[in-house]
């Protein structure tokens, strides 16, 4: 058996008294009935070969880090993660050190090979508390069925999405076909295969059946349903998995956190399409957008108070608006500014003076508004109220008009 540490201080060889021989590394033991042979293969990395067989068991090949030292100029603890690579393996043990290494990820399956030297790379990492795994590999093919352990606290859904090559998913009769960018949902409590005809590498995130209901509001997940990385929300949920898998070691385990939960609510929307015409994201933001708009005068306006008013968490408001790509502190802004630049355009309200208008809606220094105005608008209110008040019959340009008829549309849509 050969085994890869990310530091040769991991290992003690130790020989007992029986002459039995044993490797000790990283709170991990082997205890094997032949003497193992260690080599140095660089400086960080060695090998404890030991000889097939033993209990019946063919030479196995594993490459495993114990977790990536804590940078000093990083806040993030360990990275807790496991390499397997045929890289280093004669080609006639690649393929039963594959297999054993396949099953320790993904339990009993069936795997066919075709008759062509084989290679690959199995990446098993920790992201928020779930097992997050990048296959990569020559063409093959595998079967997978439940155990008899299977019960409902056991019971996973596994998002996978391509990262490249194309490849074949089936269960329960449905079909579907995965190109670079694309993903779909397979529930573990039913058999499934897969096949490819070329290369490909794919991403499994191993999410427990309950959690998943939780986290997307619903007990019927869909599977075999093919999430377009062509779409929008698809490209958002293929760049949001990407970077889960090379970015968790540098992120602190809030922002860990955050990023499962902007991950979960764009596999939600990616869902929702044939399902629920209004999901709960959307009906949420709708109501902060509403609270919003009836408390921007008051210039202590912010995430805790909306949290609180709407009844979510903090936390909970931010990733609402992350998943649109606008921050809630850009969007409480741009509306305070839309209304500024309404009342500068109104003739009525020519007598106010400019830092009136900014403080009625929420700004509380003025040179501080007139740069946000001139950043957002390109103008700054003084200019833009000058050349307003020069232009003779206008009252209000289409835009304002048009967000005019916007806000009456929208009062007279409020429940009495």
């Amino acid at each position: 058996m050969l085994l890869w540490l990310e530091s040769p201080s991991d290992v003690t060889p130790i020989t007992c008294s029986s002459g039995t021989k044993i490797a000790r590394f990283a709170g991990m033991r082997l205890l094997q009935s032949a003497c193992p042979r260690i080599t140095f293969l660089n400086a960080i990395n060695l090998c404890v070969t030991f000889p097939a067989g033993g209990e019946g068991q063919p030479a196995i090949g594993v490459r495993a880090r114990t977790g990536r030292p804590k940078s000093p100029d990083l806040e993030g603890g360990q990275t807790m993660s496991q390499l397997f690579s045929t890289e280093l393996l004669p080609a006639s043990d690649r393929v039963d050190a594959w297999q054993w290494n396949a099953k320790q990820i993904c339990g009993d399956c069936r795997v066919r090979f075709p008759k062509v030297a084989f290679h690959g790379t199995i990446d098993a990492r920790e992201v928020g508390g779930l097992r997050l795994t990048r296959f990569s590999s020559s063409p093959l093919a595998f079967s997978k069925w439940p155990g008899d352990w299977l019960t409902p606290d056991n019971r996973f859904c596994i998002v996978i999405t391509q990262i490249a090559g194309a490849r074949h998913y089936q269960q329960a009769g449905e079909s579907v076909l995965l190109t670079p960018g694309d993903s779909t949902l397979i529930d573990s409590a039913r058999p499934w295969s897969s096949s490819c005809e070329t290369d490909c590498a794919r991403l499994y995130l191993r999410v427990p059946r309950w959690l998943m209901e939780s986290r997307l509001g619903r007990s019927d997940i869909p599977t075999i349903q093919r999430i377009s990385g062509a779409n929008r929300s698809g490209g958002v949920l293929f760049r949001l998995s990407q970077s889960l898998y090379a970015d968790t070691g540098r992120m602190i385990e809030e922002e860990v956190a955050v990023a499962m939960d902007a991950y979960f609510e764009i596999l939600s929307v990616c869902l929702e399409g044939r399902h629920s015409p209004v999901p709960r994201a959307a009906e949420l933001r709708a109501q902060i957008h509403r609270y919003i708009d009836q408390h921007l005068g008051e210039p202590t306006l912010g995430p805790l108070e909306i949290a609180s008013a709407i009844g979510i968490s903090v936390r909970h408001v931010h990733r609402l608006f992350l998943v649109t790509g606008n921050t809630l502190g850009d969007y409480i802004r741009s509306r305070r500014l839309h209304g500024c630049r309404r009342d500068l355009l109104n003739p009525r309200l020519k007598q106010k003076t400019i830092t009136e208008i900014a403080f009625c809606w929420g700004f509380s220094d003025s040179a501080h508004f007139s740069h946000a105005f001139r950043k957002y608008f390109g103008v700054s209110p003084r200019a833009f109220r000058a050349q307003i008040a020069g232009q003779q019959g206008v009252v209000l340009e289409a835009e304002s008009v048009a967000d005019l008829i916007a806000d009456i549309s929208e009062f007279h849509s409020r429940p009495n």
